[in-house]
């Protein structure tokens, strides 16, 4: 075989990993300023009532324009389903999708042709790929069709009583307490920051609003509730369940934390403190756990998971989303012959991804969650 060569623009070694999922998988395909974004889900299971405005309207939470805290570009992001669906179920063949892209100002990136823009990818990806697509967020902007995955996956799930509910947490040094628990997640979708504390989320949006008039950027943190998962999802070594959720929530664009159950919070308590003491429950004498004997515990900082292994207690976890990297304002920077500059970014950028990115961390869980439960099904004697 021949050596590879990173880093040069003639290698033939440096494909790109598009497909995401071991059973349940998706793989997606288009860029930001393209015709169209799409993909496949692949081992969806047959006979799953299809929604498709159920669909439509988890693409309608993550899409451009929706409130003065997004970017204003306008893109409808209708869904179109292309194949596996029958009379309104899953057939169990591949399902295809296309949502096509309609409001590219693909002018407003010609500047940025030959620079390197500050803590994007920009440098990376053509050091391995010897090229790249400038305008936008380029690939990297398949988000579409995370949440188009996501939606059918949660599709599956609601048949299992399984929900996954997340919500912005966190924005900038406004946050709420950790404990999920306390509020009302049917209230996150009432505003604009998709936080179910309406004062909080005030709060949160003056901040934005703050940050978008000073051609600045702020991050925040997304907290997500898995309720309903069954005991038994995920392997005790290399494929635990946290590490996939981890891998899953940390390849969403601007992802840069991930933390489960109390997280970095826990590691001041004690072992007394923290470990979550099995209840007895009122079940049929002779029933044990090798026969499908369900405990519960009296606490879950755990977070729903041990030794990689769902305990069937509600998962929950936090993701941490830096300030993006595109600021509306100078930034110095170097081009690509290493040349010092100075540029200004054009175009309709979000001040804040965290609203937005609720939905994506939602997709992302259901599929991981639906990928695990058929992975546990299939190892079933």
């Amino acid at each position: 075989m021949e050596a590879v060569v990173v880093g040069t623009a003639t290698t033939n070694a440096t494909a790109m990993r598009n497909t995401f999922g071991t059973l349940f998988t998706l793989t997606t395909y288009g860029e930001s300023h393209g015709p169209a974004v799409g993909g496949v889900v692949d081992g969806m299971p047959a006979g799953i009532d299809i929604d498709t405005r159920f669909i439509q309207n988890e693409l309608n939470r993550r899409r451009p324009g929706q409130s003065r805290l997004t970017t204003q570009r306008q893109e409808a992001d209708q869904v179109e389903l292309l194949s596996g669906v029958f009379e309104g179920r899953s057939t169990g063949t591949p399902i295809g999708f296309l949502v096509r892209n309609c409001d590219q100002h693909s002018q407003d990136y010609e500047n940025l042709r030959t620079l390197l823009r500050p803590s994007h990818a920009d440098y990376t990806y053509i050091y391995k790929y010897g090229t790249r697509d400038h305008r936008g967020g380029g690939r990297s902007s398949a988000r579409i069709s995370r949440c188009v995955g996501g939606a059918l996956a949660k599709l599956a799930l609601r048949q299992l009583g399984i929900s996954v509910e997340a919500y912005t947490s966190q924005v900038g040094d406004i946050r709420l307490d950790r404990n999920y628990q306390l509020y009302d997640l049917s209230q996150t979708e009432t505003n604009a920051v998709r936080c179910p504390d309406p004062e909080k989320a005030a709060l949160m949006a003056q901040l934005i609003e703050q940050v978008k008039a000073e051609g600045d950027t702020v991050g925040g943190v997304i907290t997500c509730v898995i309720r309903g998962c069954p005991p038994g999802l995920g392997e005790p070594e290399f494929g635990k369940l946290n590490a996939t959720l981890g891998a899953a929530m940390l390849s969403i664009n601007a992802a840069k934390g991930f933390e489960l159950g109390e997280g970095f919070d826990g590691v001041s308590w004690r072992g007394s403190e923290q470990n979550d003491v099995f209840v007895a429950d009122n079940q049929p004498e002779g029933t044990n756990i090798a026969n499908g004997r369900r405990l519960s515990t009296r606490t879950n900082h755990s977070g729903g998971i041990q030794g990689g292994i769902s305990n069937g207690q509600d998962i929950y976890f936090r993701v941490a989303f830096k300030p993006v990297a595109t600021l509306l304002r100078p930034q110095d920077t170097v081009d690509l012959e290493g040349s010092s500059t100075t540029f200004t970014t054009h175009g309709r950028h979000d001040p804040c991804v965290v609203p937005r990115a609720v939905p994506i961390v939602e997709s992302m869980a259901s599929m991981v969650i639906l990928d695990s439960y058929l992975m546990a099904k299939s190892v079933k004697l």
